[in-house]
């Protein structure tokens, strides 16, 4: 039995919440498939290595006793759930003002046809923002500090090991599943560039659920 190894608790629960949670809709997820969608598989994945990296800067921050900080200390918690909240919010409206941009030029001919050219030039540094996003993605924040470290045993003697082992599982349900995302967003972005009605009704989606996840993150609590 792998349960108990390196100091883990019970790894096949932690496992199972794991995927359930990295399967939740998130701005992560829907950043890289977005980008995917719009711009191809290279420009996908380099959103999502900067998940990858955010979430491991997450992990990193959570062992060395982040979370603990922010639960003994709800002030700083305010400003890093605020901050992170207006963020995705700002997100949501660019990505909403791309949508409208490209609904007005949905019968020109001569508009380009690609999603991402309807978008401010400051949403197309998909590394930099997918990286920003993660470090504030309100799921991920409370992943870390309420879930991530209760599979640690405190008894353990090289408890490094422990959120070493926890950190690759998250990270490789992390690849599986946006490898996933990003080629299903491949064949999104043969249909946006044929349907152009379809193309801004999928980014007002995506901007609406952007807006949905800071008002989350905005009322979240430790």
């Amino acid at each position: 039995m792998m349960s108990g190894v390196l100091g883990i608790t019970d790894i096949w629960t932690y496992v199972l919440g794991t995927v359930a949670i990295v399967l939740l809709p998130g701005p992560n997820s829907l950043f890289v498939l977005s980008t995917a969608a719009k711009r191809g598989v290279r420009t996908g994945y380099r959103a999502a290595a900067g998940v990858f990296v955010g979430d491991s800067v997450l992990m990193v921050l959570s062992a060395a006793g982040v979370a603990s900080l922010l639960q003994a200390y709800p002030p700083l918690f305010l400003v890093v759930k605020y901050v992170g909240a207006a963020y995705l919010g700002w997100v949501g409206l660019a990505m909403l003002r791309g949508a409208l941009r490209r609904w007005r030029d949905r019968n020109d001919p001569a508009a380009p046809r690609l999603i991402d050219a309807a978008e401010p030039a400051e949403l197309r540094s998909p590394f930099r923002r997918a990286l920003v996003i993660s470090l504030l993605n309100p799921k991920a924040i409370l992943f870390f500090i309420s879930f991530f470290i209760q599979f640690v045993d405190p008894g353990y003697a090289w408890p490094a090991l422990s959120f070493l082992l926890l950190g690759l599982i998250a990270q490789a349900a992390s690849v599986l599943y946006l490898t996933i995302l990003i080629f299903a967003g491949t064949y999104l972005a043969a249909q946006f560039r044929q349907r152009r009605r379809l193309a801004a009704g999928a980014t007002t989606g995506v901007a609406a659920l952007f807006l949905g996840f800071s008002v989350k993150l905005a009322t979240a609590s430790v």
